[in-house]
């Protein structure tokens, strides 16, 4: 995944809206997007949901070679 998407949210913009929005308003703005970028949108969702952390060790993978007689 390219680094220039991993964003921090920005909390200084605050957008308040009512709850009586036009129920395709969310549809059409999604629509105007590349798939690219919905794409992107959906893994940075999942990796707030999940609570991703690039900095946590990974598991390691090993391998044991042994000798057949």
């Amino acid at each position: 995944m390219d680094k220039k998407y991993l964003h921090k949210l920005d909390r200084s913009i605050i957008n308040i809206g009512t709850l009586k929005q036009d129920p395709l308003e969310e549809t059409r703005f999604w629509l105007t997007k590349t798939p690219a970028e919905r794409l992107m949108a959906v893994e940075l969702l999942r990796m707030r949901l999940t609570g991703y952390d690039n900095t946590t060790p990974r598991l390691q993978r090993f391998f044991t070679v042994t000798e057949r007689p």
